[in-house]
């Protein structure tokens, strides 16, 4: 799975994330690509949380 559908997978808006937080998108674009999905989301829980409120996926 990449980053951009584990990004959707939790709900968060990829374009937006990317728009206005690039350099963290990068940072964990690049930490995703060295761990396990599920270490990755043990490591960014409750910031994972975080992006999601500012960035939520909005799905009609």
């Amino acid at each position: 799975m990449s980053f951009e559908e584990y990004l959707i997978t939790k709900k968060i808006d990829i374009k937006a994330f990317r728009q206005h937080e690039a350099e963290r998108f990068q940072e964990w674009a690049a930490l995703y690509a060295q761990v396990h999905p599920e270490s990755f989301t043990a490591q960014k829980k409750f910031l994972l949380n975080d992006v999601r409120r500012k960035y939520l996926l909005k799905i009609p």
